[in-house]
């Protein structure tokens, strides 16, 4: 942050529950942390690769007026520019058959409807290639409770058609200038055979042979990637494949959880313990960008298409407020390695398990299946509030930021407190996990314009917009009824913590002083008058 003149000295935000738990313990003081910024040292534009893209389940669930409701609140709070999800070729989106005689029939009208409302809202679709429709399947295996065939074609070239065909329909319903901006990128998780592919890699990229010829020959600058597999793998490979045989790709996609086992649950039924590494998720991804710069392709862009804390749709750090930190954690460490780093995902309205029978069962989404803001939400909100252009700021878990509105300021702190393998993040994380001190931190901000500004303090972390710890208070009922939903919303809104008036004074910093906790989130925004 900066500043050119102010002068505030605010005392001490008081957080009446970390100082009684405090003085109550008799804690020892804790060394200060200072942020410090100067609104004259820009470092540049603030990189906004957060927002590029959020996941979703399955297509299917998109036709769904809860879903629709929930992604454009999600859009309109977040701004998130694309989505990506499953099951676009599925049986239950009605695209192909053949008839009597084996010719192909195709039928578009479900993916309209989806992708027309994804265009009134202003949000585009990052276009995943998959499933395999079983008219055309090579085989019976399947998914998830909704069915997802996992064979190749039983032709190659009939898979091809229905590309082209797509791609064809997608130009005419929405034109070639707006489809240059989408992303399409072939299948999920090739690499966990036989879970999402039955096939071989050589079989992988075969059908993505197939696939970027079929999107190329529609049009040459549409854009097309791969391999999109679990735990950043296939990268080297993927590039290698294309370069030696000639093969379009426009883009890396890959995927990457903070756990420390497994890539695949497919009913949520495997227990996890969240990394200790404090490079989990942003090492993978800071890995591949080595990988690709390293390559006869060394420009691609990388885009992971799919990341959280956990894999499983079954996991309660989803829920926690510890999630929040998670993720500015782990955004803050990758920095500018990534393209995209897709979310996964925006809304708990997610059926791979089938459909959920309690309203926090840790499950993936920003918001849970009644539309409740869940802590990770508030992290994506506070980013997109921030400036376009970002402070210099060496403090390594903060951004300084700044507008034609004022400053911003989003710090926070990411403690590891699980106790390791001796427990599982499903009886971990479903317990009241109170946050120990971890002391004072010091926002400076020098050079600011003189003159008045709204000083607005939010907050997220234990107990402050935590539905999950509400609903915990309220005995874990396993359904919501209408008045508990309301109580749950109102008590986690996203409120500020405090707002007030200050005046910044020609050569003063301002100054303000928080006591934080194990995985607090602040946002401090101040608003010129």
């Amino acid at each position: 942050m900066k500043a050119k003149h102010f002068i505030a000295i605010l005392g001490s935000l008081f957080i009446g529950c970390v100082v009684a738990q405090n003085e109550s313990n008799n804690i020892p003081a804790l060394s200060e942390r200072v942020i410090s910024a100067d609104y004259h040292k820009v470092k540049g534009p603030f990189n906004t690769m957060f927002k590029e893209c959020i996941g979703a389940g399955r297509a299917n669930e998109g036709l769904r007026a809860d879903w629709q409701q929930q992604l454009a609140y999600v859009k309109k709070e977040c701004d998130f520019r694309y989505i990506r999800m499953h099951g676009l070729l599925c049986d239950d989106m009605g695209v192909y058959r053949e008839d009597k005689n084996g010719n192909p029939e195709y039928n578009y009208q479900y993916i309209d409807a989806l992708f027309d409302y994804l265009q009134r809202i202003g949000i585009k679709p990052f276009v995943e290639l998959g499933f395999m429709p079983s008219a055309l399947a090579s085989g019976s295996q399947t998914i998830f409770w909704w069915r997802g065939n996992v064979t190749p074609p039983k032709d190659y070239t009939k898979w091809a058609d229905l590309i082209r065909n797509l791609t064809l329909h997608f130009t005419e319903r929405y034109g070639s200038n707006e489809v240059k901006t989408w992303y399409f990128e072939v299948w999920n998780e090739p690499n966990l055979s036989p879970g999402f592919w039955s096939g071989t890699q050589a079989d992988y990229f075969k059908l993505y042979t197939y696939s970027a010829n079929a999107i190329k020959s529609v049009n040459k600058e549409y854009r097309v990637g791969g391999p999109a597999t679990a735990g950043a793998a296939w990268v080297p490979e993927m590039i290698d494949f294309c370069s030696k045989n000639a093969v379009q790709l426009d883009f890396i996609s890959t995927h990457t959880y903070g756990v420390k086992q497994g890539y695949l649950d497919e009913y949520g039924n495997s227990g996890t313990v969240l990394s200790k590494d404090p490079m989990a998720v942003s090492g993978d991804i800071l890995n591949s960008r080595k990988q690709i710069a390293g390559s006869e392709m060394p420009n691609l862009q990388l885009h992971y298409t799919e990341w959280s804390s956990s894999y499983t749709p079954t996991d309660p750090i989803h829920d926690s407020y510890h999630q929040a930190a998670y993720v500015l954690q782990k955004i803050k460490q990758v920095g500018n390695a990534a393209n995209s780093m897709s979310y996964w995902v925006f809304t708990d309205i997610f059926e791979e398990a089938g459909p959920r029978f309690t309203p926090f069962h840790g499950g993936f989404g920003l918001l849970n299946t009644e539309g409740i803001n869940k802590p990770a939400f508030y992290s994506y909100r506070f980013m997109n509030q921030l400036g376009d252009k970002e402070l210099v700021n060496t403090d390594s878990c903060s951004w300084a930021c700044k507008n034609a509105h004022g400053i911003q300021v989003l710090l926070w702190d990411f403690t590891n407190t699980h106790p390791g393998d001796s427990v599982n993040n499903q009886m971990y994380y479903i317990r009241d996990l109170p946050a120990k001190s971890k002391g004072k931190v010091k926002v400076t901000l020098s050079g600011m314009p003189a003159g008045m500004y709204t000083l607005e303090i939010y907050q997220v972390g234990y107990r402050v917009n935590d539905a999950y710890s509400t609903y915990l208070s309220m005995n874990k009922p396993g359904q919501l009824t209408r008045q508990q939903v309301y109580l749950i919303k109102k008590q986690n809104d996203g409120s500020p913590l405090s707002t007030e008036i200050i005046t910044v004074k020609e050569k003063t910093a301002f100054i303000k002083e928080l006591n934080f906790r194990e995985n607090d989130v602040y946002f401090l925004n101040l608003i010129k008058q």
